[in-house]
């Protein structure tokens, strides 16, 4: 299924960005070093999924498919929500797992 040498394209979503940048912004009022670090990680943790994006868990929500999207979690908190496709992976979306799940598009 998942090759070592292979390396996979990265795509993100516009929306998955924005929330990217939203949970910076949202940081960056409590310190800007903080957000730094967290965007350093998650580009880290992007970056990664360019070898064995099969390594991750599948992300089961009752209302998508099983097995269509996987999850990364970052700190603890930050979850990057991706689906893998022939040689590529998309990244959906960004969410921070201590807010309501309702606002989570995925």
């Amino acid at each position: 299924m998942d090759n070592v040498d292979k390396e996979y394209f990265i795509y993100i979503d516009p929306a998955a960005n924005d929330r990217m940048a939203e949970h910076m912004e949202f940081l960056a009022r409590v310190g800007e070093d903080a957000a730094e670090r967290l965007l350093d990680e998650l580009i880290a943790g992007i970056r990664s999924l360019k070898t064995m994006p099969y390594r991750y868990p599948i992300y089961h929500r009752p209302y998508i498919p099983l097995g269509k999207y996987r999850r990364l979690i970052i700190k603890k908190r930050y979850i990057i929500v991706y689906q893998i496709e022939g040689d590529n992976v998309y990244i959906d979306d960004i969410q921070d797992s201590r807010q309501n799940n309702a606002k989570n598009i995925l």
